[in-house]
Protein backbone atom coordinates (compact mmCIF):
# COMPACT_ATOMS: atom_id res chain seq x y z
CA UNK A 1 0.00 0.00 0.00
CA UNK A 2 1.30 3.56 -0.74
CA UNK A 3 0.93 6.26 1.19
CA UNK A 4 1.63 9.74 1.64
CA UNK A 5 2.87 12.18 4.65
CA UNK A 6 3.00 15.64 4.96
CA UNK A 7 5.96 17.26 6.77
CA UNK A 8 5.50 20.22 9.61
CA UNK A 9 6.62 23.03 11.23
CA UNK A 10 11.07 23.04 11.04
CA UNK A 11 11.12 21.87 7.30
CA UNK A 12 11.09 25.30 5.43
CA UNK A 13 13.63 26.66 3.65
CA UNK A 14 14.09 30.16 1.29
CA UNK A 15 12.93 29.39 -2.18
CA UNK A 16 10.23 27.03 -1.37
CA UNK A 17 7.86 26.28 -3.89
CA UNK A 18 9.15 28.74 -6.69
CA UNK A 19 9.53 25.36 -9.09
CA UNK A 20 6.30 24.99 -8.71
CA UNK A 21 4.88 28.55 -9.45
CA UNK A 22 7.21 29.16 -11.99
CA UNK A 23 6.45 25.33 -13.79
CA UNK A 24 2.21 25.77 -13.47
CA UNK A 25 -0.08 27.48 -14.19
CA UNK A 26 -2.25 26.08 -11.92
CA UNK A 27 0.04 26.57 -8.62
CA UNK A 28 0.50 30.09 -9.95
CA UNK A 29 -3.31 30.42 -9.04
CA UNK A 30 -3.30 28.63 -5.88
CA UNK A 31 -0.43 30.63 -4.67
CA UNK A 32 -2.17 34.02 -5.77
CA UNK A 33 -5.49 32.99 -4.15
CA UNK A 34 -3.18 32.42 -0.83
CA UNK A 35 -2.03 35.95 -1.19
CA UNK A 36 -5.31 37.28 -0.88
CA UNK A 37 -6.82 34.69 1.50
CA UNK A 38 -3.91 35.84 4.29
CA UNK A 39 -4.01 39.48 3.16
CA UNK A 40 -0.17 39.74 2.56
CA UNK A 41 1.87 38.06 0.00
CA UNK A 42 3.20 35.12 1.60
CA UNK A 43 4.54 34.46 -1.81
CA UNK A 44 7.10 36.71 -1.62
CA UNK A 45 8.34 35.79 1.96
CA UNK A 46 8.38 32.00 0.58
CA UNK A 47 10.60 32.71 -2.93
CA UNK A 48 13.04 35.56 -1.81
CA UNK A 49 12.81 36.33 2.00
CA UNK A 50 15.08 35.64 4.90
CA UNK A 51 15.22 32.76 7.04
CA UNK A 52 14.21 35.40 9.71
CA UNK A 53 11.26 35.60 7.79
CA UNK A 54 10.13 32.01 7.58
CA UNK A 55 10.87 31.33 11.31
CA UNK A 56 7.77 33.99 11.98
CA UNK A 57 4.82 31.66 12.93
CA UNK A 58 2.32 33.23 10.74
CA UNK A 59 4.59 32.79 7.81
CA UNK A 60 6.13 29.29 8.73
CA UNK A 61 2.80 27.73 8.73
CA UNK A 62 1.07 29.08 5.90
CA UNK A 63 4.10 28.61 3.79
CA UNK A 64 4.87 25.00 4.50
CA UNK A 65 0.99 24.09 3.88
CA UNK A 66 1.02 25.95 0.65
CA UNK A 67 4.05 24.16 -0.62
CA UNK A 68 2.72 20.86 0.64
CA UNK A 69 -1.00 21.02 -0.71
CA UNK A 70 0.14 23.03 -4.04
CA UNK A 71 2.77 19.99 -4.73
CA UNK A 72 0.43 17.23 -4.00
CA UNK A 73 -2.15 18.91 -6.27
CA UNK A 74 0.91 19.26 -9.28
CA UNK A 75 1.62 15.29 -8.49
CA UNK A 76 -2.21 15.15 -10.27
CA UNK A 77 -4.09 11.69 -11.33
CA UNK A 78 -0.53 10.07 -9.91
CA UNK A 79 -1.92 11.02 -6.18
CA UNK A 80 -3.25 7.66 -5.54
CA UNK A 81 -2.97 7.61 -1.43
CA UNK A 82 -4.23 4.37 0.30
CA UNK A 83 -3.33 5.81 3.57
CA UNK A 84 -2.39 9.55 4.52
CA UNK A 85 -1.03 11.57 7.73
CA UNK A 86 0.64 14.59 8.35
CA UNK A 87 3.32 16.05 11.19
CA UNK A 88 1.54 18.18 13.47
CA UNK A 89 0.58 21.51 11.23
CA UNK A 90 1.44 18.61 8.34
CA UNK A 91 -2.20 16.93 9.69
CA UNK A 92 -3.97 20.18 7.68
CA UNK A 93 -2.02 19.58 4.69
CA UNK A 94 -3.28 16.01 4.53
CA UNK A 95 -6.40 16.52 5.02
CA UNK A 96 -7.05 18.77 2.49
CA UNK A 97 -4.88 16.64 -0.22
CA UNK A 98 -7.23 14.07 0.73
CA UNK A 99 -10.64 16.11 0.23
CA UNK A 100 -11.60 16.11 3.68
CA UNK A 101 -11.44 19.81 3.49
CA UNK A 102 -10.99 22.75 0.67
CA UNK A 103 -7.93 24.28 0.04
CA UNK A 104 -9.45 27.68 0.77
CA UNK A 105 -10.71 26.24 4.53
CA UNK A 106 -7.45 24.28 4.97
CA UNK A 107 -5.56 27.76 4.32
CA UNK A 108 -7.62 29.51 6.47
CA UNK A 109 -7.33 27.14 9.37
CA UNK A 110 -3.63 27.00 9.38
CA UNK A 111 -3.35 30.71 9.73
CA UNK A 112 -5.85 31.00 12.64
CA UNK A 113 -3.56 27.84 14.01
CA UNK A 114 -0.63 29.87 13.58
CA UNK A 115 -1.76 32.86 15.09
CA UNK A 116 -3.30 31.20 18.47
CA UNK A 117 -0.30 29.48 18.31
CA UNK A 118 1.86 33.33 18.71
CA UNK A 119 -0.43 34.88 20.89
CA UNK A 120 0.01 31.57 23.55
CA UNK A 121 3.44 31.55 22.83
CA UNK A 122 3.78 35.25 23.74
CA UNK A 123 1.44 34.82 26.74
CA UNK A 124 3.45 32.58 28.59
CA UNK A 125 7.25 32.17 27.39
CA UNK A 126 7.91 28.28 27.27
CA UNK A 127 10.07 25.69 25.01
CA UNK A 128 10.86 22.49 23.52
CA UNK A 129 13.92 19.98 23.49
CA UNK A 130 14.73 16.76 22.04
CA UNK A 131 15.54 14.07 23.92
CA UNK A 132 17.98 11.40 22.20
CA UNK A 133 18.69 7.86 23.10
CA UNK A 134 16.15 6.88 25.78
CA UNK A 135 12.98 4.81 25.58
CA UNK A 136 9.74 6.40 25.54
CA UNK A 137 8.62 4.87 28.81
CA UNK A 138 11.73 6.72 30.67
CA UNK A 139 11.07 9.95 29.51
CA UNK A 140 7.26 10.07 30.46
CA UNK A 141 8.38 9.04 34.01
CA UNK A 142 11.22 11.17 34.45
CA UNK A 143 8.52 14.22 32.73
CA UNK A 144 5.62 12.76 35.32
CA UNK A 145 7.67 13.89 38.23
CA UNK A 146 8.88 16.96 37.66
CA UNK A 147 6.31 19.99 39.54
CA UNK A 148 6.58 22.16 36.22
CA UNK A 149 4.67 21.86 33.00
CA UNK A 150 6.74 19.58 30.91
CA UNK A 151 5.56 16.83 28.71
CA UNK A 152 6.46 14.83 25.97
CA UNK A 153 4.96 16.89 23.07
CA UNK A 154 6.39 14.44 20.00
CA UNK A 155 6.96 10.76 19.24
CA UNK A 156 9.15 11.21 16.28
CA UNK A 157 10.85 7.92 16.39
CA UNK A 158 12.39 5.15 18.78
CA UNK A 159 14.79 6.89 20.52
CA UNK A 160 13.51 10.39 19.55
CA UNK A 161 11.09 12.23 21.77
CA UNK A 162 10.49 15.87 21.84
CA UNK A 163 9.30 17.74 25.23
CA UNK A 164 7.52 20.68 25.78
CA UNK A 165 6.81 22.74 28.48
CA UNK A 166 7.81 25.83 30.89
CA UNK A 167 11.28 27.04 30.67
CA UNK A 168 12.32 26.01 33.99
CA UNK A 169 10.28 22.60 33.30
CA UNK A 170 12.52 21.97 30.26
CA UNK A 171 15.98 23.11 31.95
CA UNK A 172 15.12 20.49 35.05
CA UNK A 173 13.86 17.77 32.43
CA UNK A 174 16.62 18.20 30.08
CA UNK A 175 19.26 17.73 33.69
CA UNK A 176 17.03 14.72 34.71
CA UNK A 177 16.92 12.68 31.33
CA UNK A 178 21.03 14.03 30.94
CA UNK A 179 21.20 11.80 34.32
CA UNK A 180 19.24 9.09 33.59
CA UNK A 181 21.29 8.49 30.33
CA UNK A 182 19.78 10.66 27.23
CA UNK A 183 22.50 10.67 24.42
CA UNK A 184 21.73 14.40 24.17
CA UNK A 185 18.75 17.00 25.59
CA UNK A 186 18.72 20.01 22.59
CA UNK A 187 16.74 22.82 23.09
CA UNK A 188 15.08 23.47 20.54
CA UNK A 189 14.53 27.24 18.41
CA UNK A 190 11.02 27.23 18.84
CA UNK A 191 8.55 29.95 19.74
CA UNK A 192 6.83 27.88 22.33
CA UNK A 193 5.85 25.15 23.99
CA UNK A 194 3.64 23.24 21.43
CA UNK A 195 1.78 19.94 21.46
CA UNK A 196 1.39 20.81 25.48
CA UNK A 197 -1.00 22.07 28.25
CA UNK A 198 0.47 25.81 27.28
CA UNK A 199 -1.11 25.71 24.38
CA UNK A 200 -5.00 25.59 25.56
CA UNK A 201 -5.85 28.99 24.97
CA UNK A 202 -5.02 28.26 21.36
CA UNK A 203 -6.79 25.04 21.32
CA UNK A 204 -9.91 27.13 22.78
CA UNK A 205 -9.44 29.57 19.96
CA UNK A 206 -8.72 27.39 16.68
CA UNK A 207 -11.57 25.59 18.00
CA UNK A 208 -14.19 27.50 16.87
CA UNK A 209 -13.02 27.90 14.14
CA UNK A 210 -12.60 24.00 13.02
CA UNK A 211 -16.25 23.41 14.45
CA UNK A 212 -17.90 26.05 11.74
CA UNK A 213 -15.73 24.39 8.99
CA UNK A 214 -17.27 22.18 6.54
CA UNK A 215 -15.89 18.39 6.61
CA UNK A 216 -16.01 15.72 4.10
CA UNK A 217 -15.23 11.93 3.93
CA UNK A 218 -11.57 12.08 2.83
CA UNK A 219 -10.52 9.93 -0.54
CA UNK A 220 -8.71 7.29 1.93
CA UNK A 221 -8.01 7.01 5.82
CA UNK A 222 -5.95 9.77 7.62
CA UNK A 223 -3.81 8.82 10.54
CA UNK A 224 -4.05 11.30 13.09
CA UNK A 225 -1.41 12.49 15.62
CA UNK A 226 -3.72 12.32 18.90
CA UNK A 227 -4.31 8.82 18.58
CA UNK A 228 -2.02 7.31 15.79
CA UNK A 229 -5.58 5.50 13.94
CA UNK A 230 -6.69 5.70 10.37
CA UNK A 231 -10.16 8.04 10.23
CA UNK A 232 -12.67 8.51 7.75
CA UNK A 233 -15.55 9.84 9.47
CA UNK A 234 -15.50 13.98 9.13
CA UNK A 235 -16.93 14.45 13.08
CA UNK A 236 -14.31 12.25 14.23
CA UNK A 237 -11.42 14.06 12.32
CA UNK A 238 -12.71 17.70 13.42
CA UNK A 239 -12.19 16.37 17.13
CA UNK A 240 -9.04 15.26 16.95
CA UNK A 241 -7.80 18.20 14.98
CA UNK A 242 -9.34 20.35 18.00
CA UNK A 243 -7.77 18.29 20.40
CA UNK A 244 -4.15 18.11 18.47
CA UNK A 245 -2.60 21.48 19.85
CA UNK A 246 -2.40 20.11 23.62
CA UNK A 247 -1.95 16.39 22.94
CA UNK A 248 1.28 14.81 21.74
CA UNK A 249 2.33 14.17 18.27
CA UNK A 250 2.41 10.03 17.74
CA UNK A 251 4.32 9.71 14.82
CA UNK A 252 6.27 6.41 15.93
CA UNK A 253 2.94 5.00 16.78
CA UNK A 254 1.55 6.46 13.29
CA UNK A 255 4.55 4.87 10.90
CA UNK A 256 4.10 1.36 13.05
CA UNK A 257 0.41 1.02 12.46
CA UNK A 258 0.83 2.00 8.91
CA UNK A 259 3.49 -0.39 8.29
CA UNK A 260 1.20 -3.45 10.07
CA UNK A 261 -1.97 -2.37 7.72
CA UNK A 262 0.16 -3.02 4.71
CA UNK A 263 2.03 0.47 3.74
CA UNK A 264 4.89 -0.76 1.75
CA UNK A 265 6.06 2.55 0.25
CA UNK A 266 5.94 6.24 1.85
CA UNK A 267 6.32 9.39 -0.24
CA UNK A 268 6.65 12.79 1.89
CA UNK A 269 4.85 15.52 -0.04
CA UNK A 270 6.42 19.01 0.65
CA UNK A 271 9.53 20.68 1.62
CA UNK A 272 12.54 18.44 3.15
CA UNK A 273 13.44 15.10 3.83
CA UNK A 274 12.53 14.26 7.71
CA UNK A 275 9.68 12.17 8.08
CA UNK A 276 11.53 9.99 5.22
CA UNK A 277 14.31 9.30 7.59
CA UNK A 278 11.95 8.85 10.65
CA UNK A 279 10.17 6.15 8.69
CA UNK A 280 13.32 3.97 8.14
CA UNK A 281 14.17 3.94 11.80
CA UNK A 282 10.61 2.33 12.42
CA UNK A 283 9.58 0.31 9.14
CA UNK A 284 13.06 -0.26 7.14
CA UNK A 285 11.83 -2.34 5.18
CA UNK A 286 9.22 0.40 3.21
CA UNK A 287 10.56 2.28 0.78
CA UNK A 288 10.81 6.34 1.12
CA UNK A 289 10.90 8.72 -1.64
CA UNK A 290 9.83 12.77 -2.16
CA UNK A 291 6.76 13.64 -4.21
CA UNK A 292 8.10 14.39 -7.70
CA UNK A 293 6.50 16.60 -10.89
Amino acid sequence: MKAYVFPGQGAQFVGMGKDLYDRFDEARAMFGKANEILGFRITDLMFAGTDEDLRQTRVTQPAIFLHSVILAKMVGKEFRPELTAGHSLGEFSALVASGAISFEDGLKLVYARAMAMQKACEAEPSTMAAILGLDDAVVESICAEIDEVVVPANYNSPGQLVISGSMAGIDLACEKLKAAGAKRALPLKVGGAFHSPLMEPARVELAEAIKNTPFSKPICPVYQNVDAKPHCDPDEIRENLIAQLTAPVRWTQIMENMASHGMKELIEVGPGNVLQGLVKKVAPDVVASGAAV
